[in-house]
């Protein structure tokens, strides 16, 4: 039996080779991981004229490329590095360093094989500084959005007919995956503050008549408290990413409540549909929002300040307008195609 698995293998791998041997550029994804797989699927389609790439789910079998980790979990396991055939150039890229993250421990020798490390936010960047990781290695280049998906609702209440939710109430999104795994949910995934979420709209709804809006996986801690607190909503879970373009445009608040966040995309898609903002200081937040220009910054577990900012979005139609005008002003730089270019420009080229 052994022999026979071992010669199968050894087959999916010439298979592999022979597939794809004409391609430079290799990046390596999680079936699971819809998000990840995403990028890799607008990056590598965006740079079709500049290198020939193609998505994988294993680094075996690919040489003479650039293997290109589409995060820190592909790479490291709790024990072991993954390492590809030694004829490769190896990108590692790292959103955000969860707290007590046991794979610490495995850098001083993965730093020795990655050529260049690769982050999404400068916060991130300097805490890989503070693991050791060389600075001249580490390279910020965005997440993008697909602006041909993501753009401001020629009209709302028609979206909100469509989607069957309320014309008279204040919609507020919170288009995530919050829960632990990849189940019902019901643990909450505390980085990503779903705790922090339920309790501003827990106040909010004390105040005003509000309706929430929610998207992706495992979601039951975030719903749970909801229906405990009476708060209608209504959830949607989608196998393509760009499906929730729609749920953009039909809410007329977003808020990010994270602890912590190499993104999170919902910064770009709010700004591209034209939903005002509010956001914690995780991930790139701090890099696109302009405080009080295109949207509002508050301190990590700041429930009084995300409260009185999300009031302060509510109550006042000049600020939102303001806020909405220089959002879409603020993302045009970062449609797919042109970060893109970054990825190329930074990463890529280098290696070739």
């Amino acid at each position: 039996m052994y022999k026979r698995i071992n010669f199968i293998l050894k087959l999916l791998i010439k298979a592999n080779q022979n597939y794809f041997s004409k391609s430079q550029l290799f990046y390596i994804v999680e079936n699971a991981d819809w998000s990840i797989k995403h990028d890799g699927e607008m990056i590598t389609s965006c740079l079709k004229d500049s290198i020939v790439s193609s998505i994988s789910i294993t680094h075996y079998g690919i040489r003479n490329s650039i293997v290109h980790y589409g995060s820190i979990g592909i790479f490291l396991g709790q024990d072991k590095i993954k390492l590809p055939h030694k004829s490769n150039k190896i990108i590692v890229t790292w959103f955000h360093i969860v707290p007590n993250d046991q794979r610490v421990k495995l850098l001083p020798e993965a730093i020795k094989h990655v050529d260049i490390w690769h982050t999404s936010c400068q916060s991130t960047k300097n805490k890989m500084i503070e693991l050791g990781i060389p600075k001249d290695k580490i390279i910020v280049v965005p997440l993008g959005v697909d602006l041909n998906y993501f753009k401001p609702a020629i009209c709302k209440e028609n979206i909100k007919e469509e989607l069957n939710i309320p014309k008279d109430k204040i919609i507020i999104g919170s288009f995530q995956k919050d829960g632990n795994g990849w189940g019902e949910g019901l643990e909450p995934k505390l980085i990503k503050g779903p705790d922090i979420f339920c309790e501003v709209v827990e106040k909010l709804a004390k105040k005003y008549d509000i309706f929430v809006l929610l998207t992706g996986p495992a979601r039951g801690y975030v719903k749970q408290r909801l229906e405990k607190a009476e708060i209608p909503y209504k959830h949607e879970f989608f196998d393509n990413p760009n499906d929730v373009s729609k749920y953009f445009q039909a809410i007329d608040l977003y808020m990010v409540t994270s602890r912590e966040e190499g993104g999170p995309k919902a910064i770009l898609e709010s700004l591209a549909s034209g939903v005002p903002l509010i956001s914690t200081k995780v991930g790139m937040a701090p890099d696109i929002i302009e405080d009080g220009k295109n949207g509002f910054l508050v301190d990590i577990e700041d429930i009084d300040n995300l409260y009185s900012k999300a009031c302060e979005i509510i109550d006042n139609q000049d600020l939102q307008n303001s806020f909405i005008s220089n959002g879409l002003k603020t993302i045009k730089k970062y449609d797919w195609s042109n970060i893109s270019s970054q990825y190329y420009k930074n990463l890529y080229k280098e290696l070739l």
